[in-house]
C-alpha cells in the first residue's frame, strides 16, 4: 500500500472549533471493510523561517503553553487568512517576531508536522539579505519573547544537548546547513 488509497474517508463531523484549530471526527473504511473513527486536528498551515545573517541564525525563545516552558525556535506563524500565500506569512512573521525583512526567501521544504493526528503543513524558508524593520509582536508570548543569535555550525550540538527540541526548527536549520554546505 503506497498512499492509503485502500482507506476510504466516509465523512466527518466537527467536534470542537477553536480560534486556531478545530477537532473533527473522521469515519474511515479500512481495506478489510471495517469502519473506524479517527480524531483529527485541523490547522490552517504555517510558515517557518530560517533568518540567516552571515553564518548566524536569528531565533526566538518563547513560552509554549502546551509544554509549559520556553523554547528556542526559528520564527514561524500560522497562515492567518484562507488561501494566504505562505511567502506572505513568512515575511509578516519575520517583522512581527524579530524585526527583520528578507530580501530573498528560498523554500527549503514543505512538511506535515504530525500527520498521526493533525493536518498542519509547514512551509519552511531560508531568509537572506536581511534588513532591519519595525518589530510588531502579536500576542502575549511574542511580546515577552527573547531574540537570540546562534551560529549555524552549533546546531548539531544544540540538538544533542537538548537545548533545541522544536521539530520545525531542527528541520529548517538542518536543511539550511545542508543547502549552504
Amino acid at each position: 500500500m503506497d498512499n492509503g488509497d485502500d482507506f476510504t474517508p466516509l465523512g466527518e463531523r466537527q467536534g470542537w472549533q477553536g480560534r486556531v484549530v478545530s477537532l473533527t471526527v473522521a469515519e474511515i473504511r479500512a481495506p478489510d471493510g471495517s469502519v473506524h473513527e479517527r480524531e483529527i486536528i485541523r490547522h490552517p498551515g504555517a510558515a517557518a523561517i530560517v533568518p540567516l545573517d552571515g553564518r548566524e541564525v536569528i531565533m526566538v525563545r518563547q513560552y509554549r503553553a502546551a509544554v509549559n516552558k520556553e523554547m528556542l525556535e526559528i520564527p514561524a506563524g500560522k497562515l492567518d487568512f484562507e488561501d494566504e500565500p505562505p511567502e506572505l506569512t513568512a515575511h509578516r512573521e519575520l517583522e512581527e517576531e524579530i524585526g527583520q525583512r528578507a530580501g530573498h526567501l528560498e523554500l527549503l521544504a514543505v512538511f506535515h508536522n504530525s500527520p498521526g493526528f493533525c493536518d498542519e503543513i509547514t512551509h519552511c524558508y531560508l531568509a537572506t539579505e536581511l534588513t532591519d524593520a519595525d518589530r510588531h509582536p502579536h500576542g502575549i508570548e511574542e511580546a515577552h519573547m527573547a531574540i537570540e543569535r546562534i551560529k549555524l555550525a552549533d546546531v548539531p550540538d544544540l540538538v544533542a544537548t537538548g537545548d533545541l527540541v522544536d521539530a520545525k526548527s531542527i528541520i529548517g536549520l538542518m536543511l539550511a546547513r545542508e543547502r549552504l554546505g
